[in-house]
């Protein structure tokens, strides 16, 4: 399995959100949903899934329709080689587990970039570049 970029999860929220305030935000997640290359992993499928439901208030049948749409998408299950290499990361560069853990899942997909806002734009996390697309 492979991918060259890797979407984390604010980028599918955005894509799926309908607050006026965030349109231009929905219009680049979806311009990268439709990139070929882009990989996922489960921790990302999760997380939309809960924060869409949580925080977005989308009713569950469409949050499940979509989540059925990132199939097409290679997704890297987290697995105890991803874990540990997540848990290294977030000692090398002293962020969270969970941005660790999407570092660690791009590494292994051959990621050379994960397209996020959580994490510093432009900063390379053991040779994987992050851009925030929004900027």
């Amino acid at each position: 399995m492979h991918a060259d970029s890797f979407l984390d999860t604010n980028i599918l929220l955005y894509a799926a959100s309908k607050k006026t305030e965030e349109m231009e935000k929905r219009k680049v997640a979806r311009e990268l949903l439709a990139r070929d290359g882009v990989g996922l992993s489960i921790q990302v499928l999760a997380e939309f899934y809960v924060n869409a439901i949580s925080k977005l208030k989308l009713p569950e049948e469409q949050v499940l329709q979509v989540l059925e749409k990132m199939r097409r998408y290679p997704v890297l299950p987290v697995d105890e080689a991803v874990f540990w290499s997540a848990l290294e990361i977030r000692k090398r560069y002293g962020i969270s587990y969970w941005d660790s853990a999407i570092l660690a899942a791009a590494i292994e997909l051959g990621c050379g970039t994960v397209f996020s806002e959580d994490l510093n734009d432009g900063q390379s996390y053991a040779g994987v570049k992050v851009v925030n697309p929004f900027v």
